[in-house]
């Protein structure tokens, strides 16, 4: 038997002759009194959640985790020919069958449209482009919005930062929250950024999830346990989001980053390891079924996830509530699926629901794959506790904030920092 360690070890270990890896350490609405009452049980169970949540690291398990480094087959994947060819593919659809359920590539045609519905709140800095994005399949069609913000005083193309976007719009008809999504300060950096909002794609709600391009367009995945749900509709949006870039001379989408914060954090992991066109993937503050390794059982855990966001992940997930250590893969894993292209994880201290630590775990192990596979030299050499500033380099980032769950121009001003050290390399 195995006995845990008190410091990382990155060695692999044969155990019943297969590879282990192992750490220790909305919009307005008129409310009736029903739903008052509901809306209350639910913020109530929410923070009996949390309340009952583990909090102490003494009550994490040690961790036995699947090694990204060996195949179903048991075979050792040491070469760039065998991690793209058996490894990824491989880790790519256990996810897909186990955790996020499938997203449907097929569809008719795809059109795109310009329309003026919005005042730009950037006029002397940015140009506004409203684009509906319409989506043809079997007969039937699904428009989705992207608003996209253009440095006026420049010429292209640009590179463009594009955020999937959960959170209600700040009201009066106002398309940005500021700090949020930061587009002032991005413009003024020379960058194109877009939004969408995951309303337009599949409702963020138990009930309406199926409302948007589930119903439309895709209904065959509602009878299916690895079926699409929320999360992955919104990956969806995010690559009819590319689509349009990549037909648009304006954007250098080799240049392109996708940003997403907690539930839009999760999406965008799994937009970016479906969606090999996203040059950097930044997931903010994205916890449980993000960056988090599920494994450790600290904050927000499999069980509680799927019984207050039924709609978010495939119904096959339910199996693994309470039973993270039985789970085929971890969230390190998802994180190797992004390489060799660039990946950044951020958290905030106050957050403890979304688990840092086992999002900066996460990072740590998943970023093995650029020097084991790749030969690139990426390391996250500090335990967690001895973080105290940024870790900006080739390939893979992270950083923690002071704070609370939030995405905040301080996250912004990290993510602009790497993207550009990354796509110095293109210049």
């Amino acid at each position: 038997m195995l006995k845990p360690s008190n410091s990382l070890d990155f060695n692999k270990l044969l155990l019943h002759q297969r590879y282990i890896w192992m750490y220790t350490s909305v919009t307005h609405m008129t409310v009736k009194p029903y739903l008052i009452i509901f809306l209350l049980f639910v913020n109530y169970s929410f923070s009996m959640a949390q309340h009952n949540a583990n909090y102490e690291e003494s009550k994490v398990p040690d961790l036995i985790l699947p090694d990204p480094f060996v195949s179903l087959k048991g075979k050792l994947i040491s070469t760039q020919l065998d991690w793209e060819e058996i490894r990824r593919p491989e880790i790519l659809n256990l996810f897909r069958e186990n955790v996020y359920g499938n997203i449907p590539a097929d569809f008719d045609t795809i059109s795109f449209s310009e329309v003026q519905e919005s005042e730009n709140p950037y006029p002397e800095k940015a140009i506004l482009k409203e684009v509906n994005i319409a989506v043809v399949r079997n007969g039937k069609s699904h428009t989705m919005r992207l608003n996209v913000f253009l440095p006026k005083s420049k010429k292209g193309p640009f590179p463009i930062f594009l955020l999937i976007n959960h959170r209600p719009n700040p009201g009066n008809g106002e398309l940005v929250e500021e700090g949020y999504w930061s587009v002032a300060e991005l413009i003024d950096r020379g960058y194109a950024t877009a939004s969408f909002h995951g309303e337009t794609v599949a409702p963020d709600d138990a009930e309406r999830y199926s409302e948007g391009i589930l119903n439309t367009l895709y209904p065959e995945e509602l009878t299916k346990d690895d079926g699409m749900k929320t999360l992955g509709a919104w990956a969806w949006g995010a690559m009819r989001a590319m689509d349009y870039f990549e037909q648009d001379s304006l954007f250098d989408t080799k240049k392109s980053a996708l940003v997403g914060h907690s539930r839009s954090g999760k999406a965008t992991l799994w937009a970016a390891a479906n969606d090999k066109r996203w040059a950097v993937a930044f997931p903010n503050e994205s916890g449980c079924g993000g960056a988090a390794i599920s494994r450790r059982k600290y904050g927000e855990t499999i069980a509680q996830i799927n019984s207050r966001f039924p709609h978010w992940f495939a119904e096959n997930f339910t199996a693994f509530n309470d039973q993270e250590e039985t789970l085929p893969v971890d969230q390190h894993m998802l994180a190797s699926l992004i390489a060799p292209r660039a990946l950044y994880f951020a958290s905030a201290r106050e957050d403890q629901w979304a688990d840092p630590k086992g999002e900066y775990i996460s990072i740590q192990l998943g970023s093995k794959v650029y020097s084991e596979i790749y030969g690139q030299n990426v390391n996250f050499p500090l335990a967690f506790e001895e973080l105290d500033s940024p870790i900006i380099q080739p390939l893979a980032g992270y950083h923690i904030r002071e704070g609370k769950h939030n995405l905040t121009w301080e996250d912004w001003q990290h993510f602009i920092d790497f993207a550009e050290l990354q796509w110095n390399q293109f210049r």
